[in-house]
């Protein structure tokens, strides 16, 4: 064909045909991978599987999202395979994060108990760190936030198995598989600890630059497990709370830093708690959307105020692009992507602003070819044909966007 992307471009559209993983970049991919696993030993190896994994994990991913059943079958088999053997080398047998991608795996292939199992053996292995142990705090993180998406309402909540297993991470015992109960008294104490272990993280200084990584790490795992207990045991407000707090006592840290250095070097990594604190937050508040009513401005405000901070962040804009759909109105977030394009030097603004023109015109013309009976609406479509070339125009000319393949092959791909 002249030329082929390696690995996939998921942007584009050809035909009815998403374009996924090409068999030549996959054979290069995981030729590499092979490689370098030979070459790899100790800690390097394992770091090796994990992206090994999370590779394998994005294949199933875009599986699920094409619903190509046969695809997900023969894909699953696959990265099944490559996870056991993983698991099954000496050195790897206790580390948390393959456990945890192998878990997540199972869980996205559908095989909810599979995935129970591999969760609970690998919290039953991991001994006793509690909240002080940040692999452990992550996993349980993911554990509880996959059983709160099978929550079809918030009420009863208290008794469901991502309580049990988020009040098991504050006991620092030995993990007991779930039951079908939680104990009121347990649930009390959890809080309490949970409580005091958040302001320990927050009144506490790091020494050294490797502590400071690890703690921003522990920091963003123990907001998230707290504010998920909070949500499934008091409700939506008391886990914006700790969102809140935990948000402003960062940006204090990185202000006070800035001042103390004259530099930016001793918050390299207050930015990526800030962030990853502030995806927590927004992805809840989605979440709560979706089984309960809540007024959507609260969710708005937030992505708005991330995307001012954060503008290369894209699962920020996916959510605020998503939520935008819902509104009839496109000038709010006209006038939002443009003050953003215009101080941001990050491409994701323009390329997410040329994403929501083209889906308003997909909805506009799918409205214009519904016929009711004798009556075709006729809303005149140029206008928007009009603003996405425009936005390709301007997007190019910024310093990113002249030396941008994807966007050079959008603006081609629309304009034929």
């Amino acid at each position: 064909s002249g030329f082929n992307s390696i690995g996939h471009m998921d942007t584009m559209l050809r035909g009815r045909h998403q374009i996924g993983h090409y068999k030549e970049g996959e054979e290069f991919i995981q030729n590499v991978f092979h490689v370098l696993s030979q070459i790899f030993t100790g800690k390097e190896k394992s770091d090796l599987a994990i992206c090994w994994l999370q590779y394998e994990i994005s294949k199933v991913i875009q599986c699920l999202q094409a619903k190509k059943k046969k695809k997900l079958k023969a894909q699953g088999r696959k990265s099944k395979k490559l996870a056991k053997n993983f698991l099954k080398a000496p050195d790897n047998r206790n580390n948390l994060c393959l456990w945890k991608l192998y878990a997540y795996l199972e869980w996205l292939l559908g095989n909810t108990d599979d995935a129970r199992k591999v969760f609970d053996t690998a919290l039953c292995t991991a001994g006793t760190g509690g909240l002080k142990s940040a692999q452990l705090c992550s996993l349980s993180l993911l554990y509880a936030q996959l059983e709160v998406e099978l929550l079809e309402s918030i009420e009863g909540a208290v008794m469901s198995r991502a309580v049990h297993i988020l009040t098991k991470l504050t006991e620092n015992g030995p993990y007991v598989p779930y039951s079908g109960q939680v104990l009121s008294v347990n649930v009390l104490k959890a809080r309490k600890t949970y409580e005091h272990a958040l302001q320990d993280y927050l009144s506490k200084t790091p020494v050294s630059d490797h502590d400071q990584v690890n703690d921003t790490d522990q920091l963003v795992n123990l907001v998230g497990c707290y504010a998920l207990f909070q949500y499934l045991t008091v409700g939506i407000d008391a886990a914006v709370l700790i969102y809140t707090q935990a948000s402003e006592k960062l940006e204090a840290s990185g202000s006070q830093k800035c001042e103390n250095t004259g530099e930016n070097f001793g918050i390299l990594n207050f930015p990526t708690a800030l962030e990853a604190v502030t995806l927590l937050h927004t992805n809840l508040l989605r979440f709560h959307m979706k089984i309960s009513v809540y007024p959507l401005n609260p969710l708005r405000e937030a992505l708005t105020e991330a995307l001012k901070r954060y503008p290369s962040n894209q699962s920020l804009w996916r959510s605020y692009i998503h939520i935008q759909r819902k509104s009839h109105s496109a000038s709010k977030a006209r006038r939002f992507f443009d003050s953003v394009t215009r101080s941001a030097n990050s491409l994701e603004p323009w390329l997410f602003a040329i994403q929501a023109e083209q889906m308003r015109k997909k909805l506009t013309e799918k409205v214009q070819r519904a016929d009711v009976g004798e009556i075709h609406s006729t809303i005149p479509e140029t206008g928007l044909t009009n603003r996405i070339v425009a936005l390709f125009e301007h997007a190019v000319q910024s310093e990113n966007g002249t030396h941008c393949p994807l966007l050079w092959r959008m603006y081609l791909n629309f304009m034929v």
